[in-house]
């Protein structure tokens, strides 16, 4: 009985110590404008340290410059971007002020983590084999991890269909892992379940990946397919090897195509047109379901001026030169292009005029528009890539029954 008196006393100081600190996760919505965003911040008071994120945008989280932590005040900054935070803890709120720039909004956060729904995860074990594997680009001396994922009831020697997953732009994990969604996941399992083998790879310098990201283009990154094709080739266990690209990836998918190293490419939103033209709709698009009222840029050369003034790397240097149009023409193998009427990122009333003009035809080819899909493949209102986080879908399944049994049809 003492014993129990003993416990009871001791998570009763637990939680009594719990409660009179900052440790743990904090949540807090921030509201400018038409848009809101979803801040998640970490703390260790003892180590006077505090990362945050913005949670609805699947950002990573960054480090804060601590100028003050106490039990119930704070108050941190980080000088990137010119954003301070200033609060007083009430129990398990904190009342506070967020400030970038010189202005000021009132922002609470809240004592907990932030949780979402993601129904189409599939969840271990899987009914299907899946293998660790390694492929080297060794013109760049990189070596790209990955997951090889076989088709359920898979024997040794029977030969099956592959594809090679390409993330979008960005610095993306093997799950494509997005907005707190791992399309790539969803997508391999499924695949998986219809008779489809598929490798996922994690973006070079990336986590299990070698290399450095920061400074690579999209051909660069290319390179890093190819090799991943190779790869899927010299192991002689899979009859066609395909490459499946989302976004950036999908235009991948054209530049291999053109080289004919790639037996068919599913083009999941990859763009087919001028780069520098396409951003300049983007742009537009993206502001205007943001809350900007009129144009945001008026035309190509000022959509370049504002895209590498705000973006000074060595990809967006490159990118915004890119015409995929070359590339989509010499594309000879069959090719399955999708989009969303909804997408904001890759236009389709840009992008897909470039598509029926010089995709090759064949009878294999196909080119489908969904109504109501994001740039994610997600039913969505507006398109707005803010939204992303809060659907709880990952992408329609009407998308993943057609990419599957294209590619059956393809593999026959």
């Amino acid at each position: 009985m003492k014993n129990a008196f003993l416990i009871m006393a001791l998570m009763t100081a637990g939680l009594s110590s719990h409660a009179q600190n900052f440790d743990g996760s904090w949540t807090g919505k921030l509201k400018a404008g038409a848009q809101e965003f979803t801040i998640e911040a970490k703390v260790n008071q003892a180590q006077q340290s505090v990362s945050a994120s913005i949670a609805n945008m699947g950002s990573a989280a960054v480090s804060l410059t601590v100028s003050f932590l106490s039990d119930d005040s704070i108050s941190v900054a980080y000088s990137p971007l010119d954003i301070a935070y200033q609060g007083k803890r009430e129990g398990d709120v904190v009342k506070g002020v967020f400030v970038q720039h010189g202005i000021r909004l009132p922002m609470e956060l809240k004592r907990g983590e932030v949780t979402y729904n993601r129904p189409q995860n599939p969840a271990q074990p899987y009914p299907y084999q899946t293998e660790e594997v390694t492929f080297d680009n060794k013109t760049a001396d990189v070596t790209l991890a990955g997951t090889l994922t076989y088709p359920v009831g898979y024997k040794a020697g029977s030969k099956v269909p592959v594809v090679l997953m390409v993330t979008g732009s960005g610095p993306e994990n093997r799950d494509e892992e997005l907005f707190h969604h791992k399309p790539f996941l969803v997508i391999a399992d499924y695949l998986a379940r219809h008779g489809i083998a598929s490798l996922r790879y994690d973006d070079r310098g990336t986590a299990k990946s070698s290399g450095n990201y920061a400074t690579a283009t999209t051909t660069d990154f290319a390179a890093d397919a190819e090799a991943g094709l190779n790869c899927l080739r010299q192991m002689k266990k899979f009859s066609k090897v395909g490459l499946l690209g989302h976004s950036e990836g999908g235009l991948i998918g054209y530049m291999l195509g053109s080289k004919g190293k790639t037996d068919f490419i599913v083009s999941l939103a990859g763009p087919a047109c001028k780069i520098d033209t396409m951003l300049m709709v983007q742009l537009n698009s993206l502001a205007r379901v943001q809350g900007y009222n009129g144009q945001l840029v008026k035309d190509v050369a000022t959509a370049r001026q504002y895209m590498t003034i705000n973006d000074k790397s060595a990809w967006m240097k490159a990118f915004i030169d890119m015409d995929a149009t070359p590339y989509v023409k010499a594309t000879t193998c069959p090719v399955l292009a999708l989009a969303g009427d909804k997408d904001l990122n890759v236009p389709v009333s840009i992008n897909n005029p470039s598509l029926e003009a010089n995709l090759k035809k064949q009878p294999k080819t196909k080119i489908k528009v969904y109504p109501g899909l994001s740039h994610l493949f997600q039913h969505s209102a507006t398109g707005n890539p803010m939204d992303a986080a809060k659907i709880d879908e990952t992408i329609a399944p009407e998308v993943l029954t057609d990419i599957a049994e294209w590619i059956s049809s393809v593999a026959k």
